[in-house]
């Protein structure tokens, strides 16, 4: 009840105070990039149970000959570099937290598609709302590998307390300002999670 009441609070001060931040970067999103001025898409909340998450775009819709969208890394723009790399593009999501989807902290909701990939232990995760950021953002974010995400997300879940949120957004404020571990290695985000068995079927081939 805690948690909800300060996620409520938090999320409609934020917003409130935001608005005219919020304005602007919609309006330079809708000059640089285009519409649509959000990037809407179902993700996995609490109990599995699907939102619909919103941020602000980053990405252009370029397409091959063939009608499919282009790699991340040649859609993203130095100004969707930006958004990104300030975290501007994760501020609508307050209006998420505002309407009980997510929280201010927990683990990041990922792809729907990623569901059946998961462990027993992985799917864990799920038992709490997802959040704006959390254990294994403030421990790497994009920096670390999928093991690790998830390893931080279940001692989340076994470990959430309002003093540890309260913690993990402080070090998020830390980490924001000083623009860390927003890309894994040389791909623009996370690579895809692939699930523990194609893991496993990879390592294989490589012996």
């Amino acid at each position: 009840m805690l948690k909800r009441c300060f996620d409520v609070t938090v999320a409609a001060g934020l917003l409130a105070l935001l608005a005219p931040l919020l304005l602007v970067v919609a309006l330079l999103v809708r000059w640089r990039l285009g519409s649509p001025v959000f990037f809407i898409q179902t993700r996995p909340g609490r109990h599995a149970e699907p939102f619909r998450m919103v941020k602000f775009r980053t990405m252009r819709d370029t397409r091959d000959a063939q009608g499919e969208l282009l790699p991340a890394k040649c859609r993203l723009t130095a100004f969707g570099s930006l958004l990104r790399s300030t975290s501007l593009d994760e501020l609508p999501e307050l209006w998420n937290v505002l309407k009980g989807d997510m929280s201010l902290v927990g683990p990041r909701p990922l792809l729907v598609d990623y569901l059946p990939l998961y462990t027993p232990e992985q799917r864990r995760r799920h038992e709490v709302r997802p959040g704006i950021t959390g254990w294994a953002q403030v421990n790497g974010r994009n920096a670390i590998t999928w093991e690790e995400k998830f390893h931080y997300d279940i001692w989340y879940v076994d470990h959430q307390s309002f003093r540890l949120d309260i913690r993990i957004l402080m070090l998020t404020a830390r980490k924001v300002f000083i623009r860390e571990g927003i890309s894994h290695a040389n791909d623009v985000g996370m690579p895809r999670f692939k699930g523990v068995k194609s893991a496993c079927k990879r390592s294989n081939e490589h012996d």
